[in-house]
């Protein structure tokens, strides 16, 4: 089951964003995404050992960005790849059929890529404008996702749709309005003083949204 809420680690330190998860597993997180830019493979394993105990601690799926070895080598749920990563089919050849594999994608054609090379969800955005991500695509925005999912739901797809970028709790119902499954934040997060409230409420709105 794809949550409906990912959290997308962030921090200064490999043990900043060891700090950040912990502190997300605590307030009521269930799907965590490693994501270590710009740092070895070594390091990288070593990171997503430390997170896979917390996570395993609080019964909660770790996710590593980028790095389909370091998932098969540390028994993680799955890997998320992004556009310039490896390719969903290798990753699945090398993983097997119960890991997770995610993909990133800004366009119609870029999804429909994704669904094609059998991926479990579309990671889709940006939402909006984020400082999160270096090299960011154009942004979707309130306009951009409503047509965009309406052709993914003619093109016959079920595969879940994650929006990422810049989300907020007041942007969930649009999103879910539009066929949205899921949300993926950061930064709106990690600087959250209480994050489990933020939880709460995206949880609350999804639940009371789908009744």
């Amino acid at each position: 089951m794809i949550s409906k809420l990912h959290y997308i680690s962030q921090g200064n330190t490999p043990q900043e964003h060891l700090e950040n998860i912990y502190r997300m597993c605590s307030a009521g997180a269930n799907w965590i995404q490693l994501r270590l830019k710009n740092e070895s493979f070594g390091t990288v394993l070593k990171t997503a050992k430390a997170a896979k105990e917390i996570c395993d601690n609080f019964k909660v799926k770790l996710i590593i960005n980028d790095f389909p070895e370091v998932v098969r080598q540390m028994d993680a749920c799955g890997v998320h790849l992004g556009k310039e990563d490896s390719c969903p089919l290798e990753a699945r050849k090398l993983l097997g059929s119960k890991k997770i594999i995610g993909g990133t994608a800004n366009t119609l054609k870029d999804c429909l890529i994704l669904i094609q090379k059998q991926v479990d969800y579309v990671g889709l955005g940006p939402f909006r404008f984020t400082t999160t991500k270096k090299n960011l695509s154009p942004v979707l925005g309130v306009e951009g996702y409503p047509e965009l999912m309406g052709n993914l739901l003619q093109s016959g797809s079920t595969v879940p749709v994650i929006a990422i970028g810049g989300i907020m709790p007041a942007d969930i119902p649009a999103l879910v309005h539009c066929g949205v499954h899921g949300v993926a934040i950061s930064g709106g997060l990690t600087s959250h003083r209480q994050p489990e409230k933020m939880f709460q409420e995206i949880f609350n709105q999804f639940s009371e949204i789908q009744l």
